[in-house]
């Protein structure tokens, strides 16, 4: 059973004490992986929440390019963004498939035979992947996995991921080549175990933090407004039992609004990725939940 860190609290101070409370010093440079936030949002997690952990790690912001067409695809309006929102205040960021991608294999995948990542993922010795905990319009929930899965991925990854392993276009994964729902979340699953063996699973630690839950994603440049409040901030070793305890807050609160979010993510099947990532080994569903 893996242990899941959690604090009701949501500030820069507990997030420093609940990434300590994993008692894990993260080896070599370390990247952390967050989304820098599609501009017009407002929902990503902001520097002055995130700037005291990032500056402890004296950690790299790391993210790549999207591959739906926004303000981020392209990495001269990737980069305005980054600037736009803040994040180079406050540490070095790099956009990991600007100069380049590397392939990842991927072990007796559901669907994909390779992750296709930013290849400056390879200067890094550990990763923290500090995610947003929210909606999705595809994925029914964005958190850890989704965070490593999507978010590691290069343009390109980012479209074979979303056609299911057939496509690398960026235009075509939206249409003629889109796949069944299911085969899209184990194409996620596919792409972490991917990532995580690739990096090493003891050279990764895993951080979500569940404010502003709206249903949408930050990817989404107008997201719809939370209708419930913020629930706190978890932490693991384990990303399948992180992402399976944010979920599992949200669908067990006390709080009337979160039918919205609810709908979102089980309308969309959104655990099967945590299901289907359990069965990679990536991690257990089972997990001790331990306030601080």
């Amino acid at each position: 059973m893996s242990k899941v860190y959690f604090t009701k609290e949501i500030t820069p101070d507990s997030l420093v004490r609940i990434y300590e409370a994993l008692g894990i010093t993260l080896p070599g440079k370390v990247a952390v992986k967050i989304s820098t936030g599609e501009p017009g949002g407002n929902n990503y997690l902001h520097p002055e929440l995130i700037g005291k952990l990032v500056r402890k790690l004296d950690g790299t912001i790391v993210e790549c390019c999207t591959a739906y067409g926004g303000k981020r695809q392209d990495p001269k309006d990737h980069w305005q963004a980054i600037e736009d929102h803040g994040f180079k205040t406050i540490a070095p960021v790099d956009l990991m498939d600007e100069d380049g991608e590397i392939e990842l294999p991927v072990a007796n995948g559901f669907h994909l035979d390779k992750d296709i990542v930013g290849k400056n993922l390879d200067k890094y010795g550990s990763v923290l992947i500090l995610s947003h905990f929210k909606g999705h319009v595809m994925g029914g929930f964005g958190g850890a996995l989704k965070n490593i899965a999507i978010g590691i991925a290069s343009s390109a990854g980012k479209a074979y991921i979303h056609s299911a392993g057939t496509t690398t276009d960026t235009e075509l994964c939206w249409s003629t080549h889109a796949p069944k729902q299911d085969d899209f979340l184990e194409s996620m699953a596919d792409a972490c175990q991917a990532v995580i063996r690739h990096v090493g699973p003891e050279k990764m630690l895993y951080v979500s933090v569940a404010n502003r839950l709206s249903v949408d994603c930050d990817c989404d440049s107008h997201p719809a407004e939370p209708k419930m409040g913020d629930l706190g901030i978890f932490a693991s070793t384990d990303p399948v039992a992180i992402d399976q305890a944010c979920y599992d807050a949200v669908i067990n609160a006390d709080d009337p609004g979160k039918a919205d979010l609810i709908e979102r993510m089980n309308s969309r099947h959104g655990i099967h990725t945590v299901e289907a990532a359990a069965q990679h080994g990536l991690g257990s569903r089972e997990y001790e939940l331990i306030e601080i």
